[in-house]
């Protein structure tokens, strides 16, 4: 048998195709099939002894070309070997098989790659899951179990989480997936939040709402690692320090003069004071509407002096009007009614009962500085816990105010004037006795009044 690689024209120049000739007995064959493959004429009648041809089959291009025709010759000669019969188009077939091999390859190593990419594509990550679940609660798209869009302050503190997760994972140089939570990531994570000096309290909700959006995305068949239901995986939240503001506070609050100021701190010091006398957070007392604002008529029967019977008393029946504000807490959904003092009326009707509204930044800042000018500057000693550390820290009490004190201090002043813990709640919306006690933050001394008042044990 022969199989030999020959040009067409044996004048032929410059760069022409190669042809394979196939000549066999038995069976009979007598093939020529042109290869796909070309090679410089001039080299290619090279005398195969000389130094010039040696040369050229190492070249990259004479050693392609050579490896090439002898693996053609290999497989046709195997098939001679085993007495199969060969046609044109086997022989087409075997050489275009080796001569295309590495394109075929690479064609499909790149299919493999866009099938690869596109699946990767449509694979929910971790941080998809995070880009989306954040936008759906803002949109309204995603709600709470009870079927209600999350408050904002929700949304908002799941926000900051989610920007401190990307950072960290910015500063860390990797990327994590749904996979890559466990025990050694929560270390890292939590150490590198406490290298940068953040409260306890703070690490611990940004823990906790990681831990809230891998537990919806498990719900949902995106998560299947269970690690952070680890009981060690937890944010850790420890009592803080806060203050409220005493009657004399308040006092010396309401009668500092804002007249010479811009209209922002009357806004500002109005908005807290209801807050104080609502006892509800910022966001329920921020928008109150006229809306909001009802009243009845309250009819009781008194004894009165009878004129017409010295020293006896007849029924009569007395009518009072009764103002309170209803209240869907943004946080919580729950429904409260809150009485209106008289503070809190003469507020509402100097804005018509339309509570103008301020940001929380703006507020804050406003109110402390009217604190600064009530003389609000005892100093005050909190214990802050940062990086890990415990340390007391003194401030002046007017730098400690901030919105969230209105509330505190109206769940304080109504403990320390003597109102029952659960009539409290109805008003708070607080769900147990626990969750108000965190508010309560009557000092010692003035308990100790409250309770010498209310009982003679100690007379």
């Amino acid at each position: 048998m022969a199989t030999t690689f020959v040009l067409l024209n044996k004048e032929a120049k410059g760069i022409v195709p190669l042809y394979i000739r196939i000549q066999h007995p038995e069976p009979k064959i007598n093939i020529r099939v042109k290869t796909d493959l070309s090679v410089p004429a001039e080299k290619w009648r090279l005398n195969r002894n000389g130094a010039a041809w040696a040369n050229y089959i190492q070249s990259e291009s004479g050693s392609y070309i050579m490896t090439k025709l002898e693996e053609i010759r290999t497989s046709v000669d195997s098939r001679l070997r085993e007495g199969k019969a060969l046609t044109i188009d086997d022989v087409k077939k075997i050489c275009n098989e080796i001569i295309y091999r590495e394109e075929r390859d690479e064609q499909l190593r790149q299919e493999e790659a866009r099938r690869l990419a596109e699946a990767e594509a449509k694979r929910m990550t971790l941080s998809k899951y995070i880009k989306l679940y954040i936008e759906e609660i803002f949109s309204g798209a995603r709600q709470t179990d009870k079927g209600s869009n999350f408050a904002y302050g929700t949304a908002k503190s799941l926000r900051e989480s989610m920007t401190v997760w990307a950072t960290f994972q910015k500063e860390t140089k990797k990327t994590y997936d749904f996979d890559d939570i466990d025990m050694p990531l929560y270390f890292k994570y939590t150490e590198w939040m406490k290298a940068r000096n953040y409260a306890i309290n703070t690490v611990g909700k940004h823990i906790k709402n990681l831990k809230s959006i891998l537990r919806c995305a498990e719900s949902e068949g995106y998560n299947q690692n269970q690690k952070f239901k680890d009981k060690r995986f937890k944010g850790t939240r420890v009592e803080v320090d806060s203050i409220y503001l005493t009657k004399e506070d308040l006092e010396k609050f309401c009668a500092v003069d804002l007249s010479k100021m811009p209209v922002g701190y009357q806004q500002a010091r109005d908005i807290f004071l209801v807050g104080c006398w609502t006892a509800q957070r910022v966001s329920d007392y921020n928008n109150i509407t006229r809306d909001a604002i009802q009243s009845y008529t309250k009819r009781t029967i008194v004894d009165v002096p009878d004129p017409e019977n010295p020293g006896k008393t007849k029924p009569e029946i007395q009518t009072r009007e009764v103002m309170y504000i209803n209240i869907r807490q943004h946080k919580t959904g729950a429904k409260v009614a809150v009485p209106c003092s008289t503070e809190l009326k003469n507020i509402l009707e100097r804005y018509n009962y339309q509570m103008p509204h301020l940001a929380d930044q703006v507020i804050n800042r406003y109110i402390k500085e009217i604190g600064k000018m009530a003389g609000l500057d005892e100093m005050v000693e909190m214990v802050e816990t940062k990086g890990g550390t415990k340390t007391t820290v003194k401030y002046e009490k007017y730098k400690l105010i901030h919105s969230h004190t209105a509330r505190r201090t109206g769940a304080t002043l109504m403990y320390l004037a003597g109102m029952d813990v659960y009539d409290i709640m109805k008003i708070t919306g607080h769900s147990s006795p626990n969750m108000l006690k965190k508010y309560i933050k009557a000092d010692q001394l003035e308990v100790v009044d409250k309770i010498i008042d209310k009982y003679n044990y100690f007379d």
